[in-house]
């Protein structure tokens, strides 16, 4: 590391008081990161991370191999279907971006409707998001760069491949409804600011427009949004949105507060959008006590997803013209599956389950409400349910650890089901790669489910090299995915394993809250678990093991890392949380308290202390060899998370262990990235494991 001739970083302290406790910051100044100074240390401590990268002995060969599997499988990243034609966005082999295409019939071949290479820029071009219009001859779509996120909203002729002049700005995450065929629809969009203001302030007061295709933007009225009508309540960090089907004449008002997974929806008739907004007779069906977390109409019935006293979700159906109590149902009641979908297709409700971390599939009818199992072709991820409205079909995207993505169209009517071709299975042969579902034991005895994935035939000796990954955050779900790329890490001789620590979802809302605010140091104790437990079973050892966590899996791992630097020969913190106390001060921290917590309340600190590992770094510690990475462009975990993490551990350590600070000039988290820029990371990431494995 002494080689790398690093910048040291200037030492600031800023002390801080919560409820009695100071904790002191020696790089807050860090966090106007894009000053004169922080750029030029954070673009020194980069270009030298970059030379050390280049020169590691495995990373061409890895890159090399990487790049060759990857090409040989379409990356298929989104789909719908609208006036029976099929909309997929996909990043075909040899393409370095994903591409929107059409199949007009299911028949005919595929064609491109956007192609972000024709704009010929130096900065990647990401397609973010697309909903066609109900009849499919119309496409609105946002447009954004460099991993930022931050969408334009455009919209397409699908017939003639035509955009229109329209371009709407700051319409990231956006939420579109199609109120018509294809004339009007409704969209989601954050105010324009000042250069000068907060950080903090740039996801607040989101709105909901009316736009008609023949009318100028400057004239699109707000129709939902904060003080607007005095029947509804919402906060200015609440994200609000309106929902339509063509198969109900009622509307939906749905308010996410933050990334909170409980919801609050209203609900009116779709007629009274072309009224005063003002006037919009919206009535609150459930609020955020009722933890409703998902929805589906159709005519004057809304299914609700819930885990109210339902920990694995239940499902109830309300009377839109009657929404109370007395007309109110249990529709499907809770079992011994997690509910994670639900959709109406046909004269079906269709529940989307996870059992034991495979993926299920439950079809409910309407009217008799019969519950029936529908077998899937194999047993993974059934990654979603999607469907045209008013048709009999959902198309099942499905995959596993050792299958490729397939996507299957569902008959709700015939019960059946056929591949589509959509996504052609993978030629790359994963016969010799084995895996296991396994249990570690947590610190309170509780079994915590670990995937481990390998070569056939490894032998159990201690001596493979071993990456652990975990998440544990949100209530998601580390489920089983197709990673063509990792067959590179396997014919190494590599283990990978997947942790599904508390704090995710893998057993429902109980399993969340298990690992979640003052319960936090659980979902660091299980990761901590799961690597004892590959250790104990002879897959690896501590000098041939390293961790990783991406974005809120930040926290596992760099609790992992503070707490246990003895475990790791390496540890990988990918655009991840590392400064938890700090992190609501960034723009994308007031959404993430509902998740995390505020340092305004004494639970709130006491939570965010247990998730801050960069707080915790002390001085002396022969610490591992640790990659931070983060994305300039990142508008989810800005760079001064890893910028202050990698300076204090390179001020801290007592070892000779390297402490990298990767930065992606032109990436943002992740969204977006081409696939240049995915391969050249993964090669990074498998060369540094290589090279600190001594291997």
């Amino acid at each position: 590391m002494a080689t790398m001739n690093l910048p040291v970083a200037r030492i600031e302290p800023v002390s801080d008081s919560y409820f009695g406790t100071t904790i002191v910051d020696p790089y807050r100044w860090m966090e106007d990161w894009q000053s004169d100074e922080a750029m030029g240390w954070l673009t020194t401590y980069a270009t030298h991370t970059r030379a050390y990268l280049d020169a590691l002995p495995h990373r061409a060969a890895l890159l090399a191999r990487i790049g060759a599997l990857e090409d040989l499988v379409p990356l298929l990243l989104n789909g719908g279907t609208a006036g029976g034609r099929t909309f997929l966005l996909r990043r075909d082999p040899g393409q370095n971006l994903a591409r929107l295409i059409v199949y007009l019939t299911d028949d005919a071949p595929a064609r491109v409707l956007i192609d972000p290479a024709a704009y010929g820029s130096e900065i990647p071009i990401a397609i973010d998001w697309f909903y066609p219009s109900r009849d499919g001859h119309v496409l609105a779509y946002g447009l954004s760069s460099g991993g930022s996120e931050n969408s334009t909203l455009y919209v397409l002729d699908v017939d003639t491949g035509e955009t229109d002049d329209l371009a709407i700005p700051r319409t990231q995450a956006c939420n579109v409804s199609w109120l018509d065929a294809h004339t009007s629809f409704v969209y989601t969009q954050f105010p324009q600011l000042p250069d000068d203001v907060l950080p903090t302030e740039r996801y607040l007061d989101r709105q909901v427009f009316l736009h008609r295709l023949d009318a100028h933007t400057e004239a699109d009225p707000v129709v939902f949004g904060r003080d607007m009508n005095h029947r509804v309540t919402m906060d200015r960090a609440d994200w609000p949105s309106i929902i339509t089907t063509p198969t109900s004449s009622w509307m939906v008002g749905c308010i996410a507060h933050g990334v909170q997974n409980e919801l609050t929806l209203y609900v009116a008739p779709q007629v009274a959008l072309m009224a005063d907004p003002a006037d919009i007779p919206w009535v609150k069906i459930v609020d955020v006590d009722d933890a409703v977390t998902g929805f589906d109409l159709h005519g004057e019935t809304i299914y609700l997803k819930t885990h109210k006293d339902a920990p694995r979700s239940m499902v109830f159906a309300m009377s839109l013209r009657y929404p109370d109590s007395a007309h109110t149902r249990v529709f499907v009641p809770e079992s011994h599956v997690v509910i994670e979908q639900i959709r109406v297709v046909g004269d079906y409700l269709l529940t989307r389950d996870l059992d034991g971390g495979i993926g299920r599939l439950r079809r409910i009818h309407r009217d008799n409400g019969v519950v029936e199992a529908v077998p899937l072709p194999f047993d993974g991820t059934l990654i979603t349910v999607s469907s045209e409205p008013g048709t009999n079909h959902a198309d099942l995207p499905l995959m596993s650890w050792t299958e490729s993505l397939r996507v299957y169209r569902y008959d709700v009517a015939t019960n059946t089901m056929q591949d589509t071709g959509q996504a052609p299975p993978a030629p790359i042969d994963f016969r010799d790669i084995e895996t296991h579902e396994v249990f570690a034991q947590g610190s309170d005895g509780t079994p915590i489910p670990l995937s481990i994935i390998h070569r056939r035939g490894l032998q159990l000796d201690g001596s493979n090299p071993t990456l652990l990954e975990g998440y544990g955050s949100y209530g998601i779900s580390m489920l089983p995915f197709f990673a063509p790329q990792m067959l590179a890490w396997y014919e190494q001789g590599g283990v990978y394993a997947i942790a599904h620590i508390r704090g995710g979802g893998e057993y429902g809302e109980v399993w969340h809250k298990a690992g979640y605010k003052l319960s936090k140091q659980t979902t660091i104790d299980d990761f901590i678990a799961c690597a004892e437990y590959v250790i104990a079973k002879g897959y690896t050892r501590p000098e041939r093991l390293g961790g990783m966590g991406t974005s809120a899996g930040g926290i596992p791992s760099g609790g992992a890392l503070i707490q246990r630097p003895d475990l790791w020969a390496a540890m990988i913190i990918r655009v991840g949380i590392t400064n938890a106390l700090r992190f609501e001060q960034s723009e994308n921290g007031p959404p993430n308290v509902a998740e995390f917590g505020s340092t305004s309340t004494e639970d709130g600190f006491r939570g965010l202390q247990i998730m801050d590992s960069y707080s915790k770094v002390q001085d002396g510690i022969a610490y591992p060899a640790v990659m931070l990475t983060t994305g300039l462009n990142d508008p989810r975990v800005v760079a001064w998370q890893a910028t202050k993490m990698a300076a204090r551990l390179l001020a801290a350590t007592a070892s000779d262990r390297p402490i990298l600070l990767r930065a992606e000039v032109q990436g943002g988290h992740g969204f977006g990235s081409t696939r240049e820029q995915e391969n050249v990371e993964l090669a990074d990431q498998l060369a540094f494991l290589l090279n600190q494995f001594g291997w």
